[in-house]
């Protein structure tokens, strides 16, 4: 019978540091594997010598996740060539090769177990790799391979003819007597390989997925137990064969969850985390002690088999050796994993979450199915000394056949004992003494308390569904009281609480939300003994599942019970939440923040008195920083980094608009170092013009006075031109201020600016400038909120371009266009009607030199709407920009 064949290897083409060939030697859930170098040339290959010549009738791969190589060539050979050996010129016979999928449908998660059929002899294997598919995991575009497993039987140099022509082999007459009256047909295919006596039979354990998933010690076990189910059958004791088959079912369910945890261990070692690997190795010490004790119990297995070899690659080279050629082709492609063959299915990747829940399945199987259930005797069986003792109350009231079933080993007879004492219960009439009615409560919460821990899920349940019927049917209908409720509750909580902790996580759940249904039970919620326990400190060795039970629990409840009069207060959940912000997982730590907040929101100076100053020290710790800025939202109040953000935006704010200020201002000094450069050119021209008239009037009239030519520009308004003794400093100041015709004050910003500029003030300039838009008709500035009302006035004449024409913000006419033109409309007798200081002037005619009248004057300023020669007087105005000025 085919079997697994033990190797060496003899070769690589390289490997990764820690990543040897080597290691393809050892079948077990940690192994690593070979990894070929990093940025490797291709191919590579490896030689692997297998302990014997034999005929290889399987082999087995199981990729790597990521390192996939596109294909793997198989070269057989019976010696090694001529470049290992001189003496020998043998070389590998090729057998062909196989295509490994690139493993992106499922992201790089899953190993592929690829089975190759082969009918071959020899010694030496070859394994040849080709270029690696290309993933964003693999970034050194390496190549690996995990295990690899060869399977076939042992073959003497003369054997190869006897097995090409022994594909049948003989039957006895008593075998095709028993055939010919079953009606099975030898040579149907469908009979292949289904029975363990067929040569060509593979057991499933030699399977290289049993070996990678299997507690290697608990494989010595199945292995040697299987030894002994074909000695039973062979012998034709079937019994004891049927419990061994169940047996190996249910060992092999308890060595993968060992193997699992040993890779949880490795995993927990490699991160240094080794309280949690301690945890892991006490975890697996218990569950196998456990294990052996049942395997004992059932009387299984000898003493000598708890010590077997850790050594997980086990040759069984003393196996019956049948020859028998393997099935002519491979199974046919399917497409859904499902449909596929076993040993062309895809396997998961080892690395699995720490703490996997175990499910029902396997608490269930560990101890029986239905078979055993059905192989037991009708009786469970009798109760020892110590259950006697220990049960004695219970049995002298309940009779020592029921508490016997309770205390069976049999899962099916402990969940009928306890439905039985629930009809029983159920059942009393009313009037039964007191005395007797308490006797049977406390015997059924002695076997309830028991039955809790039960691992089996029926059981459990069995359990719960009595001690609900005790609180809300058994002690209302006989009126027992609030002390048998308190005994109830007190005896059967703290076990409960246990079994939040579970590891299966259907059973977490219905603990839960067994405990959270009675705490609102009427009778129960009077009590506050349930907050009591939940409120208790929790303990630093307790497991993850535990502790987050708990404080889901705990939230849960507060929601529905609250803090006035159920059993919580502020004080005693706040010193359980601050405690548990210390613990050591996450999880438990973040949900004591919830807590915190969601008590803050209605209890806010209490549970400040919990907590330390929310100062700058205590915000380095990140939970309490969390607390204080959940506090600031359920307050209302910005949040540090809210405030941050704030101050951020405020500065670079006022950063911005100082550079536009200052942008601003360099804009107006250029614009001042413009004008006054053409003012003193102006000005220079005038006195080049004054001088030579002077000179020429000095020819003409010797003896006439003379106006010295440096005081020109004093007492002068340089807008409109009017020139008075009283235009000191101040006087202009006034001028400028209350009577140039020229000049308007804002009634926005209360600036002076010049009449011919009062549009694009209002547009850029104005303080109130975002309230003002242009009129696309007009061109003015216009209220944007009287926009839509503005066009549809008389006021909104069709504005006509600078070059034919200028437009007055005062009267809203068009007229000529240039400087002069703005003079002659604002100040002339015919000008505009609407300039509110016209009328103040109008009598008034300027005092000029000869030849330096007002439009000289103007022309000399044209285009300078403000020289540099503009009195300052202190306490009068003030130069705000190159049209606008203010009082000060």
């Amino acid at each position: 019978m085919p079997h697994k064949i033990g190797f060496v290897v003899v070769s690589s083409s390289g490997h990764e540091d820690g990543f040897s060939a080597r290691e393809l030697m050892i079948h077990a859930p940690t192994v690593s594997g070979w990894r070929s170098p990093r940025f490797c040339q291709f191919p590579q290959e490896i030689v692997l010598q297998m302990v014997e010549r034999c005929r290889i009738r399987k082999l087995q791969l199981l990729a790597h996740q990521y390192m996939i190589p596109s294909k793997v060539e198989f070269y057989i050979s019976e010696s090694l060539p001529e470049y290992f050996t001189p003496y020998q010129a043998e070389r590998f016979r090729r057998l062909g090769y196989v295509s490994l999928c690139d493993n992106e449908k499922t992201g790089c998660k899953a190993r592929e177990l690829k089975s190759v059929y082969v009918d071959a002899v020899g010694q030496f294997l070859k394994l040849i790799f080709h270029q690696n598919h290309v993933n964003k995991y693999n970034v050194y575009n390496q190549v690996a391979l995990v295990a690899v497993n060869i399977i076939g039987d042992p073959a003497d140099f003369g054997d190869e003819t006897n097995i090409i022509l022994s594909r049948t082999p003989p039957q006895t007459s008593r075998e095709k007597l028993i055939d010919h009256y079953l009606g099975h047909n030898t040579e149907d295919p469908a009979l292949e390989g289904t029975c363990s006596g067929k040569s060509d039979y593979i057991s499933p354990l030699d399977d290289l997925a049993f070996d990678m998933y299997q507690d290697p010690e608990v494989a010595q076990i199945i292995r040697r137990l299987d030894e002994r189910k074909r000695e039973a059958v062979q012998k034709e004791r079937y019994d004891c064969a049927k419990k061994l088959k169940q047996a190996i079912a249910d060992l092999q369910k308890v060595g993968e969850r060992l193997g699992r945890y040993e890779v949880e261990k490795r995993c927990a070692v490699e991160k240094e985390d080794y309280d949690l690997a301690k945890e892991k190795k006490q975890q697996m010490e218990r569950f196998r002690s456990r294990v052996y004790e049942q395997l004992q119990l059932h009387e299984l297995v000898d003493a000598e088999l708890e010590k077997p070899s850790s050594h997980c690659l086990d040759v069984s080279s003393q196996r019956p050796t049948v020859d028998r050629p393997p099935p002519a082709t491979d199974p046919p492609p399917r497409t859904h994993p499902e449909s596929l063959p076993y040993d062309e299915r895809p396997l998961p990747v080892t690395r699995k979450q720490l703490g996997a829940a175990v499910s029902e399945a396997e608490r269930r199987d560990m101890l029986g199915d239905e078979a055993r259930r059905a192989d037991a005797a009708g009786e469970p069986e009798p109760l020892t000394e110590k259950a006697l003792r220990e049960a004695s109350s219970a049995v002298d009231v309940l009779g020592e056949a029921l508490v016997a079933g309770a205390y069976s080993k049999t899962w099916s007879h402990r969940e009928d004992a306890l439905l039985t004492l629930h009809k029983q219960l159920a059942d009393t009439p009313v009037g039964t003494p007191k005395e007797d009615l308490k006797s049977m409560l406390r015997a059924a919460v002695f076997l309830v308390r028991r039955a809790i821990r039960d691992i089996v899920t029926p059981v459990f349940q069995a359990s719960l569904k009595l001690l609900k019927m005790i609180i809300t049917q058994y002690i209302p209908k006989h009126k027992l009281g609030r002390l048998e409720t308190a005994h109830c509750v007190e005896r059967t909580i703290p076990v409960l609480l246990t079994r939040t902790g579970d590891s299966s996580a259907r059973l977490r759940v219905m603990a839960s939300n067994f405990i959270q249904e009675i705490a609102l039970f009427k009778e129960v919620k009077s009590l506050q003994v349930i907050p009591s326990y939940l409120v208790q400190p929790l303990k630093a060795n307790s497991s993850t599942h535990l502790a987050m039970s708990q404080m889901a629990l705990l939230a849960r409840l507060l929601r529905d019970l609250g803090t006035e009069g159920a059993g919580f207060t502020v004080d005693s959940v706040m010193r359980f939440s601050v405690q548990a912000l210390e613990h050591r997982v996450r999880e438990v730590r973040e949900a004591a923040v919830g807590m915190i907040l969601d008590l803050y929101a209605q209890h806010r100076a209490l549970v400040l008195e919990y907590l330390p100053p929310d100062d700058s020290a205590t915000r380095r710790n990140v939970l309490y920083k969390t607390i204080f800025e959940g506090f600031a939202k359920i307050d209302g109040r910005p949040t540090d980094a809210e405030m941050r953000a704030q101050k951020r935006a405020a500065a670079e704010e006022a950063e911005k608009r100082k550079k536009e200020e200052i942008k601003a201002l360099q804009g107006q000094l250029a614009a001042l170092k413009e004008m006054q450069a053409g003012v003193q050119e102006k000005e220079s021209e005038a006195t080049k013009a004054k001088n030579q008239d002077t000179q020429e009037r000095k020819v003409a009239r010797p003896n006439a006075p003379e106006i010295p030519d440096n005081h020109y520009l004093d007492n002068l308004c340089i807008f409109c031109g009017e020139r008075s003794e009283s235009f000191t400093e101040e006087g202009l100041d006034l001028h400028y201020w209350k009577h140039c015709l020229m000049l308007t004050r804002c009634e926005h910003c209360r600036q002076v600016v010049e009449i011919s500029s009062l549009t694009e003030h209002l547009l850029t300039e104005c303080d109130r400038k975002d309230g003002f838009g242009r009129c696309y008709r007009c061109s003015e500035a216009v209220s944007k909120e009287e926009l839509p009302r503005h066009v549809k006035t008389r006021d909104c004449n069709p504005a006509k371009s600078e070059k034919l024409a200028n437009r007055c913000p005062l009267c809203h006419e068009n007229f000529s266009p240039g400087e002069e033109a703005w003079k002659a409309h604002l100040m002339g007798p015919a000008g505009c009607t609407m300039n509110l200081r016209r009328t103040h002037v109008l009598h008034k005619t300027p005092v000029l030199p000869p030849g330096k009248g007002p439009a000289a004057t103007r022309a000399g300023t044209s285009g300078s709407k403000v020289g540099s020669k503009i009195p300052t007087p202190k306490g009068g105005l003030s130069k705000i920009s190159s049209r606008t000025y203010t009082k000060r």
